[in-house]
């Protein structure tokens, strides 16, 4: 019979508390724990995440909080299962739109996750390193969805890490989009100002809704948007009118471009979260297969330097065949 000693099991897991180092400050709560419970499976990791059982000074906290040096992050027990083997990410470069010894600039393509994590073994980041073994340092500065494309800044420093991720937390950083909206967009600049609210559906998927000022869960969020163009409908082919859009977000909130332009009547064309399913389904059997939503430009101060950098990703081509007027 196994023994209980303090109403536990003998020999049974116990809860952990870690303090952050300096040169773990600055990462996302998820990443750090990744890297401290190696065996233990990434869908468990974000599921004590989510459940609240990590604390993070003695508070809930979500996956992408920020640690600074001496916090306090409370592990539940945890055992680690006998496993396979994690899939080993294959090497993979990505195009290169700048690189030099403090950062990577990356044009991601859609489809692809910038990590592993929540039922996705790898991305770009596991994929990058693997192409680069001789790299000491490759982090991720920013997120961008899966099914976006576009610019995506990666660290080759733990100081460039630091500055650069500072940037985008006072904002110091410029971020535009480029999205075809369904319907015609107000020809005046739009500021939408709404807080948004990530809440989990039922069967654990993770869904956002825009909610009010006064709720004490909601975090602001601000996009700017402008219309660039129109696409007239195209009736024979049930399409709507479309706007594409530049849209700048000022915040950097979980799919908040989505459920912005979702919440002003107009999603974003093939958006399988929060667009027009039946149109998605249209617009498949035409060519585009994705939600069209690319990130264009991004401003930053180069930290080294302190030189202002202005980067642009051109749409992919599978976007930019779809609103040229000879597509059919």
């Amino acid at each position: 019979m196994t023994a209980i000693i303090g109403g536990k099991p003998q020999g049974a897991p116990a809860a952990r508390q870690l303090v952050v180092d300096a040169e773990s400050a600055g990462q996302r709560l998820d990443n750090f724990l990744l890297r401290q419970l190696k065996g233990v499976p990434k869908t468990h990791v974000y599921r004590i995440i989510r459940s609240g059982e990590v604390r993070l000074n003695k508070g809930r906290s979500s996956a992408d909080a920020r640690l600074a040096e001496g916090d306090l992050v409370r592990l539940p027990p945890l055992r680690l299962a006998r496993q396979a083997p994690a899939p080993v990410a294959p090497a993979r470069e990505f195009p290169i739109l700048l690189e030099d010894d403090w950062l990577i600039a990356l044009n991601k393509p859609a489809g692809v996750a910038v990590h592993g994590g929540s039922g996705v073994s790898f991305g770009v980041i596991e994929q990058l390193r693997r192409a680069r073994p001789e790299a000491k340092f490759l982090e991720l500065v920013h997120r961008l969805d899966r099914d976006t494309s576009g610019i995506l800044l990666v660290a080759r420093r733990r100081s460039a890490l630091t500055a650069l991720q500072q940037q985008f937390r006072e904002r110091v950083t410029g971020k535009t989009y480029l999205a075809l909206a369904v319907g015609t967009w107000p020809a005046r600049l739009k500021v939408i100002d709404e807080p948004l609210f990530k809440y989990l559906q039922e069967g654990g998927e993770r869904r956002v809704r825009t909610t009010t000022a006064q709720d004490p869960d909601g975090m602001r969020a601000v996009t700017l948007v402008k219309r660039r163009s129109v696409l007239a409908a195209r009736h024979e082919q049930g399409l709507p009118a479309m706007s594409l859009l530049e849209v700048t977000i000022k915040t950097g909130r979980t799919h908040q471009i989505r459920v912005h332009l979702a919440s002003q009547g107009h999603p974003i064309a093939g958006d399988e979260k929060y667009g027009d399913f039946d149109l998605n389904k249209r617009l498949r059997k035409l060519g585009l297969a994705r939600m069209f939503l690319h990130a264009w430009r991004l401003q930053f101060d180069h930290p080294a330097s302190g030189e202002r950098i202005e980067l642009q990703a051109e749409l992919p081509p599978e976007l930019a065949t779809f609103i040229t007027p000879e597509h059919p």
